[in-house]
């Protein structure tokens, strides 16, 4: 029998499993982290293409805008402030969007190689994310905005250093290779006796 003291505990309405607030945190951060990949993905393409991804980024530029304005939605408190949003956004990345343009006119590319054209298109878009992460106050698109930023010295590096990244690998590959041989032939040795 037991005694009324001792009552079972029950979880309150609306509590939820300790494997929600994971799922949960892994939802609210997946557009961000959609946004990092995409970013990420068109710097890798870039620093081995060796060609700059013009229409990728200008395809970026509006999801990100997106991004933005799903993101800054809940700190808007009313009406006014939410078209506030939307307007301020949509003209922020409409300007990036002519700057980007302005980088592709006939006149500066003459200037300009191909790769440092996607590495100044690259690097627009990443100061417009990271401007507009703090426009609206969330840290994440500033995250993606100053990672982007980081990706043109690292394309720069790379295709600099291209050659003393090959030889590095040759190196690693050799001595792994090495060990390898050697614990094989070791392990033959043990399987004989």
């Amino acid at each position: 029998m037991s005694r009324p003291d001792h009552e079972p505990v029950t979880a309150p309405a609306g509590a939820s499993s300790p494997s929600a607030p994971k799922a949960s945190f892994w939802l609210r951060e997946l557009p961000y982290l959609t946004i990092l990949a995409l970013a990420i993905f068109g710097i890798v393409y870039t620093s081995y293409s060796k060609q700059p991804i013009v229409g990728y980024w200008e395809f970026l530029a509006p999801v990100i805008c997106a991004a933005c304005i799903v993101s800054g939605w809940p700190r808007a408190s009313d009406k006014e402030a939410r078209l506030r949003l939307i307007w301020t956004q949509l003209l922020h990345w409409l300007a990036f969007l002519v700057a980007m343009n302005l980088v592709l006119f006939a006149s500066v590319q003459q200037l300009m190689s191909a790769n440092a054209t996607g590495l100044v298109i690259l690097m627009l878009l990443a100061l417009g994310t990271c401007t507009a992460g703090v426009h609206i106050v969330v840290w994440q698109i500033c995250l993606v905005g100053v990672v982007m930023a980081l990706g043109v010295p690292g394309i720069a590096w790379m295709q600099q250093s291209a050659l003393l990244l090959g030889a590095a690998t040759l190196l690693v590959l050799g001595i792994g290779l090495a060990f390898w041989r050697r614990r094989m032939g070791r392990s033959g040795r043990h399987a004989e006796q």
